[in-house]
């Protein structure tokens, strides 16, 4: 059976380094490098690797992600609809589902120890990792409701779910991203034994916002937002529309990891 599996990887790595003549062009229209295929870098028979890359990122092979000062009038506008109808009862189910995923997460890992796990996992591990920086669940239930608002007021959307899902995604994925490590270790120098020297040594792990595991997160929050979407969204459009004759917004509430 190792055998069998051995000789597999290996057939995959030959054919992947391979360049497949009969795949010479990526089949976006107006793209004129080859399909991964038709390289040594791969057996994607359909896109080059900027579009494949670009939609791994962005969810979409043509559009590109909304940029904060796009989304901030979005996100600030459902969370200030929310705190204001914290009552109601699609609002509490929402933030109710929201706790439940951040509960069912499991145990929190530390951003340097996600590698191997699967993308399904390491989803589970960004929303333990919100838990454990005490991320407001309102906070992802705004960013989904901004990514459902600003496609509606979008003039060329891209409307397919995997796009919405990875948009929301990216938002959450930055309220909690990293994991921080400080050492400090003191020492005495040979010339001078009687002098305590301090060495501080940091550690910054960032995961990459890309893959399927934005497509988990995506997913996850979806499910979570599914009726608060489909009974308050409309309402929710038109405050944030009469906000928007305000011109002026608080900055929303963010937390960093």
């Amino acid at each position: 059976m190792e055998n069998q599996a051995r000789n597999r990887k290996q057939d995959v790595r030959t054919r992947a380094a391979t360049p497949d003549p009969y795949n010479a062009y990526c089949r976006v229209p107006g793209c004129s490098r080859p399909a991964r295929a038709g390289t040594a870098d791969g057996l994607d028979r359909r896109y080059c690797r900027s579009h494949y890359d670009h939609f791994q990122s962005h969810g979409s092979l043509f559009k590109g992600s909304y940029k904060a000062k796009e989304l901030n009038p979005y996100r600030q506008a459902a969370l200030r609809w929310i705190l204001d109808h914290e009552d109601d009862l699609w609002v509490k189910h929402t933030l109710q589902k929201m706790s439940v995923l951040y509960s069912r997460a499991g145990a929190h890992v530390e951003a340097f120890r996600l590698r191997g796990m699967s993308p399904r996992e390491r989803a589970w591990a960004h929303w333990a990792r919100l838990r454990k920086h005490v991320v407001d669940p309102r906070l992802p239930v705004a960013a989904w409701l901004a990514i459902e608002m600003i496609l509606r007021d979008d003039e060329q959307p891209d409307l397919r779910k995997e796009y919405k899902r990875v948009q929301a995604a990216k938002i959450v994925h930055r309220m909690a991203s990293g994991s921080h490590r400080k050492w400090t270790t003191h020492y005495t120098r040979n010339n001078d034994p009687t002098r305590t020297m301090e060495y501080v040594q940091e550690l910054h792990v960032y995961p990459r916002p890309r893959g399927r595991v934005l497509r988990h997160i995506g997913k996850d929050l979806e499910e979570a937002c599914e009726l608060i979407v489909e009974y308050h969204l409309a309402s929710i459009h038109v405050f944030k529309k009469a906000r928007d004759k305000n011109g002026r917004y608080v900055r929303i509430p963010e937390h960093s990891g």
